[in-house]
C-alpha cells in the first residue's frame, strides 16, 4: 500500500492528503507550514486509524517534532478538527474559533440534532441510525482539547508566514480562513473549493447560512489572492472564476427549491430534498445512501431559509413536523 500524498508547495510548505475512506470528498488537505522555532499544521483529518497511519506516516517522511508543532483547525467538521486531541503535544498550541466551539459545547448536541432533524421531516426510523453513522458521532476527538480561541483579524506568525485569520460564517458558524498578504496565499478550509461545491446545511429553525456564507464570498471575493490552498482538492488560481461558479451553483439551487415549493404546495426540508436535483450515481432517491440524504436534507433547509429570510417563503409548524410556502 503507497503511502499518503505530500506535495512541497515551497520550502517551507507542505500539503498531505489525509485519506477519508468511502466519503466523496476522498481526502483532506493537511497543511504543515515550517518554522525555524515552531511549526504550524492546518487541519488534521479524522479521528480514525486510516488517517493516524497516514498523518503519522508524513510526520516521519517530513522529520516533524509534535512538540515543536502548533495546530491550527479551521472549522468543527471531524475531518479537519478529528485528530488535533492525538497530535497536539502538551505544551503545543491549538488555535479554534468560539462559535465552532460552543456547538461542540453544546450539552446533548445529538440529541438535539435527533430532535431537530425530525421537525424537518426526516424519517423517523431512519434518524437514529443516521446519527450512528454521522462521522461527526464517530470520528470527532476522543477527549477535550484546550483551545486558543482566535477572533477575526487575529495575526499569527510562523516562520515566513504572516496569518491572518478570516471569519467566513456559512460552511460552519465560525469557519476561519487565514491569508498571508505578503504572498497573497489564502488557507480556505472548506469556504472555498474548487472541483467540488462546500455543503451549506442547517437543521436550527433560525439560522441562515447559506446568506451567511453568500456574504463571505461577497468579502473574499474582494481580497488579494494569488493563490488558495482549500481542505479538500487541489489549489486554485484564481479565486474570482470559482466564487462566481459557486455564486451560479447555489443560485439554480435556490431557483430549483423555489419552484419545488411552488409545485408542491407546501413542503418540509426532506420532501424538497427529494426533488432535488444532486450529482450522486443513484437511480433515485430511495436509492440514495442514508448518510447523503442526511447531507441533502440539511441543504435543502439552507435553501429554504435563505428564501424565508428573503421574504419569498414562510415557515408553519403541522403536526410538529415544519413546512414552508410560497409567498
Amino acid at each position: 500500500m503507497s503511502g499518503p500524498v505530500i506535495e512541497q508547495i515551497r520550502s517551507d510548505l507542505f500539503r498531505t492528503e489525509i485519506p477519508l475512506p468511502n466519503n466523496p470528498l476522498k481526502a483532506t488537505n493537511s497543511y504543515l507550514i515550517i518554522g525555524e522555532e515552531r511549526n504550524l499544521m492546518i487541519d488534521t483529518g479524522m479521528n480514525r486509524d486510516e488517517c493516524r497511519e497516514a498523518m503519522a506516516e508524513s510526520l516521519e517522511k517530513l522529520a516533524v517534532d509534535l512538540n515543536e508543532t502548533d495546530i491550527f483547525v479551521t472549522h468543527l467538521h471531524t475531518d479537519h478538527i478529528g485528530l488535533v486531541d492525538v497530535l497536539l503535544a502538551d505544551e503545543a498550541l491549538a488555535y479554534f474559533n468560539q462559535p465552532d466551539a460552543e456547538v461542540l459545547g453544546i450539552e446533548n448536541l445529538w440529541e438535539l440534532v435527533c430532535s431537530l432533524s425530525g421537525k424537518h421531516g426526516f424519517p423517523g426510523n431512519e434518524i437514529e441510525k443516521a446519527i450512528d453513522n454521522h462521522p461527526g458521532q464517530r470520528y470527532n476527538p476522543g477527549k477535550e482539547v484546550a483551545y486558543n480561541m482566535v477572533e477575526d483579524g487575529a495575526v499569527i506568525n510562523y516562520g515566513q508566514f504572516e496569518l491572518h485569520c478570516v471569519r467566513t460564517p456559512g460552511h460552519t458558524r465560525g469557519h476561519t480562513c487565514l491569508y498571508e498578504p505578503n504572498l497573497q496565499w489564502f488557507f480556505s478550509g472548506d469556504h472555498i473549493l474548487d472541483d467540488i461545491t462546500p455543503n451549506i446545511a442547517t437543521w436550527l429553525i433560525n439560522a441562515n447560512p447559506l446568506g451567511e456564507y453568500m456574504a463571505s464570498l461577497d468579502r473574499v471575493e474582494k481580497m488579494k489572492i494569488d493563490l488558495v490552498l482549500p481542505g479538500h482538492r487541489g489549489l486554485i488560481s484564481d479565486h474570482c472564476r470559482r466564487i462566481n461558479e459557486i455564486r451560479a451553483h447555489h443560485k439554480q439551487r435556490l431557483d430549483e427549491v423555489l419552484t419545488i415549493v411552488e409545485q408542491l404546495g407546501q413542503s418540509n426540508a426532506y420532501e424538497a430534498a427529494s426533488q432535488m436535483t444532486w450529482d450522486l450515481d443513484a437511480d433515485g432517491w430511495n436509492d440514495f445512501p442514508l448518510m447523503q440524504k442526511w447531507f441533502a436534507t440539511g441543504e435543502a433547509l439552507a435553501h429554504l431559509r435563505f428564501w424565508e429570510v428573503e421574504g419569498k417563503m414562510k415557515s408553519e409548524i403541522k403536526n410538529e413536523v415544519i413546512y414552508f410556502t410560497r409567498l
